[in-house]
């Protein structure tokens, strides 16, 4: 899994989150810092990240030598609302206020990022829908996880795929890459890519979100307050259903940073690799 590209890929893509690591990945591949040239890279689009997330993907377009296709299977916030139609489904997972505790079923990473950017990679391939994948096929996908994030690096579930971590082989951390985009691009800046209503975010990202893009936290407030009301119920549940781990509304929860109390970085959970990358 951290051998270096695969000889004789049929295709080499970058599934790219536009977040730090995926979005230095791609642009290390630009200055030749990692071989080979991929093909493409691909954004798969929940419809719910900050806009600083999409203006930053506009320009990392420019930027790249490669095509980047975005791909969608909806938005995320409305389908787990149900506020589109009546097939909804729950998408993302929850906090259940149970005795218990605990959170539904997570759904969100394979129905709005692995689906749609492997139905990318089948028409980049050739393929039409429902045409079977050639034996010995095999395409390479590069993941933006670094070193820090070990745990997340996972193998892909798709056995003509192989996943690549260009930034564990270069023994890349999140902040040594921030480092080199800095050292490349001082005019700019990153930005984690996550959905605004992710679950999975620590105290620290709350907080990060609350002080710098308050209209992207007035409506991660707006839908933890939706998740408790209309008839759906939350998803369905019996219990009431929230955001944040406390089980409390989310402009209700203490974001204290004394000793940074509370909700964790969740994102070692998010077991496919493909989210806040």
């Amino acid at each position: 899994m951290f051998d270096g590209p695969v000889e004789n890929a049929d295709l080499r893509v970058i599934s790219l989150g536009a977040g730090v690591q995926s979005s230095v990945m791609a642009l290390m591949a630009t200055h030749g810092e990692i071989e080979p040239m991929p093909d493409a890279a691909i954004f798969a689009d929940t419809q719910w990240e900050p806009e600083a997330v999409y203006e930053h993907l506009d320009w990392l377009e420019t930027q790249l030598p490669f095509p980047v296709y975005k791909v969608t299977d909806g938005n995320i916030r409305e389908l787990s609302l149900g506020t589109l139609n009546e097939e909804w489904a729950p998408a993302i997972p929850i906090f259940i206020a149970t005795e218990e505790g605990g959170m539904g079923m997570r759904q969100c990473t394979f129905n709005y990022k692995i689906k749609p950017i492997e139905r990318q990679i089948r028409t980049l391939l050739g393929l039409k829908k429902g045409q079977r994948v050639p034996k010995n096929t095999v395409v390479e996908s590069w993941i933006g996880i670094s070193k820090d994030e070990l745990i997340r690096a996972k193998e892909s579930r798709t056995k003509w795929i192989t996943n690549r971590h260009p930034l564990i082989e270069k023994r890349m951390s999140r902040y040594e890459c921030g480092l080199w985009f800095k050292e490349r691009y001082p005019e700019r800046t990153l930005t984690r890519s996550a959905c605004i209503g992710c679950p999975y975010r620590s105290n620290e990202s709350w907080r990060n979100l609350r002080d710098t893009d308050e209209e992207s936290w007035l409506d991660a407030i707006d839908f933890d307050h939706a998740l408790r009301g209309g008839p759906r119920n939350g998803f369905g549940m019996k219990a009431p259903v929230y955001l944040h781990s406390s089980m409390v509304p989310l402009d209700q929860v203490d974001l204290s940073t004394e000793q940074d109390k509370g909700q964790t970085d969740m994102f070692g959970e998010e077991c496919e690799g493909m989210c806040g990358v």
